[in-house]
């Protein structure tokens, strides 16, 4: 191709946000002759939105030394800046500090009043949030954004107010953080920002409103940032995220394989980029979902990889192990994470598995204090979903405790409370305590029907381990071991679940495979069980996945 026609054509392919093709082009047209700075900007920038992470610090290195040898000391500050932005986004803050460091100096040597002195205000303030000095941070912000509005700097004061609202919401003053968020989108929503700058404001916004638990808001803008992300289907650097948030969404309100899928999609784009914690989110949010579907080695392995890329698998791991039937290995991991765990909001994240997992170990003083320090959270913040969590919890200690009566008002709340944020699965599992309650009182025929109900959404879910549950509790059954099967059926249920083929199951026991056939088959018969991975989920739930049971 022509370098003249490959230079005009990636200037077109970049107005027109054709990333891949914008970066190809003017690849071509730089090989043939180097390009000029505003011409290694774009490159640089369309390197960045396709995942091309070396050749995006590449070119925006070049970019600052061609302002350096063109006598431009404050455009090649910018370039500085960014520089150091994207290192200390990756984590490598030691090669960041430096480009901070270099641009300031820059500024230094000039008397120039600049936008550029407000963006480097932005990495101290950025710090301010780290270190928890949120007052700190906030003012730095306000410094930097008046800064953006007298030089018309858009970019500027977007992440500006951004910090601001964050800052705001550290200190748990919800409202006015929350509109501080809703004014940086309004410059997203007008299209007043530059791409890299439109994903940042994205992320970051769903991220707080994550963290605060202001999931309608989270769902909100990230259905906004997936539209964004279609409309431009060449961009990998924010469509991962996007994806993570989306698998979220999607595991809250039920849609499991959907969720994996997502998940999968984020693992597979950001592995074309250098994000590993992302990848680590990715992966726990892959975990959840096989684990809730009852798919427990596939769970075992993404937390594992989820914890490789460097994100903390829990809860979600200790869960997998109550579920396993391991519980002192479930308590003892959910111990550690909460005690080593000082940030409110992420606290409130591990509380509710917490409670879960000390009443499963009988410890219902434990119990208690984790939901009195839930309720001192959702009191300071005031989000629906924190109150839900609350009466979700309050609700199973009274029942440990022995008082259903007090159990079933705050059950009935959180029943409410799930259901009105369509959250299914979560709803679910509190019909199975409110019908334990009704049990306690005598109420058998209110019990049937919220179990009945409960089995009808498990099984809509897919989530066989609690399906199976709830179909022993109509059974009736009681204690560790379920009612219907022989020894002989449990000792195969228990070879299944370790993932043994027939063939291999009747070696181990001396039978012919067709023996241990119609073994399996009177087994998923009385367990009212579809599959062996619904049986090996219900074994293992029901403490039967040992040879020696």
């Amino acid at each position: 191709m022509n370098p003249s026609a490959a230079l005009a054509q990636g200037r077109d392919a970049f107005q027109e946000r054709a990333w891949n093709a914008a970066y190809e082009a003017l690849a071509v047209a730089d090989r043939a002759r180097p390009l000029d700075t505003d011409d290694l900007w774009r490159l640089a920038m369309s390197a960045h939105l396709t995942g091309r992470e070396d050749a995006f610090l590449n070119a925006l290195e070049r970019a600052h030394h061609a302002h350096l040898a063109a006598d431009a000391p404050v455009r090649a500050a910018r370039c500085a800046f960014w520089l150091g932005f994207r290192l200390a986004n990756r984590g490598e803050t030691g090669p960041a500090t430096g480009w901070f460091r270099r641009a300031a100096r820059l500024l230094e040597g000039t008397d120039h009043d600049c936008a550029e002195r407000g963006y480097l205000l932005l990495p101290t303030a950025y710090r301010h949030l780290g270190t928890g000095e949120y007052e700190a941070a906030y003012t730095l912000a306000a410094d930097a954004a008046a800064i953006a509005e007298r030089f018309r700097e858009p970019d500027l004061r977007a992440l500006a107010v951004l910090i601001q609202g964050i800052a705001l919401l550290r200190q748990a003053r919800v409202d006015d953080g929350l509109a501080l968020l809703d004014e940086a989108m309004v410059a997203v929503a007008t299209d007043e920002l530059s791409p890299h700058v439109t994903g940042l404001i994205y992320c970051s916004v769903i991220s707080a409103c994550r963290a605060i638990y202001a999931l309608r808001r989270a769902q909100e803008w990230t259905a906004a940032l997936a539209e964004w992300c279609e409309r431009q289907p060449d961009m990998v650097a924010y469509s991962g995220p996007c994806r993570v948030n989306r698998a979220e969404v999607m595991r809250l309100r039920g849609e499991w394989r959907e969720a994996l899928g997502e998940a999968q999609r984020a693992c597979d784009g950001f592995s074309q980029a250098f994000q590993p914690q992302a990848v680590g989110a990715a992966f726990y949010q892959r975990g959840e979902a096989h684990r809730l579907l009852g798919e427990f080695a596939a769970a075992e392995e993404a937390y594992r990889q989820a914890r490789r890329w460097g994100s903390e698998p829990q809860p979600g791991l200790a869960l997998l192990r109550l579920a396993q039937g391991q519980k002192d290995a479930a308590a003892a991991a959910i111990r550690r994470v909460v005690g080593e765990t000082a940030d409110p909001l992420h606290r409130a994240r591990l509380l509710p598995a917490h409670i879960e997992i000390m009443l499963a170990v009988d410890d219902v003083d434990a119990a208690r204090e984790a939901c009195r320090d839930l309720e001192q959270i959702a009191e300071r913040y005031g989000s629906d979903v924190l109150r839900t969590m609350v009466a979700h919890a309050r609700g199973a200690i009274d029942l440990a405790a022995g008082d259903a009566m007090a159990a079933l008002v705050a059950l009935r709340q959180a029943w409410q409370g799930w259901t009105d944020l369509e959250a299914p699965y979560e709803a679910a599992r509190v019909r199975v305590l409110v019908a334990t309650a009704c049990r306690a009182l005598g109420d058998e025929d209110t019990a049937s029907l919220e179990l009945e109900a409960a089995r009808d959404a498990f099984e809509a879910l897919g989530a066989a381990p609690d399906r199976a549950r709830v179909d022993a509790m109509i059974r009736g059954e009681s204690g560790d071991h379920p009612h219907g099967l022989t020894p002989r059926e449990r000792q195969v249920l228990a070879l299944v679940a370790t993932g043994k083929t027939n063939r291999a199951i009747a070696a181990e026991l001396f039978i012919s495979e067709k023996t241990v056939a119609r073994h399996v088959s009177n087994i998923l018969g009385k367990l009212r069980l579809p599959s062996r991975s619904a049986a090996t989920a219900w074994a293992y739930e029901h403490g039967l996945a040992s040879p020696s049971t």
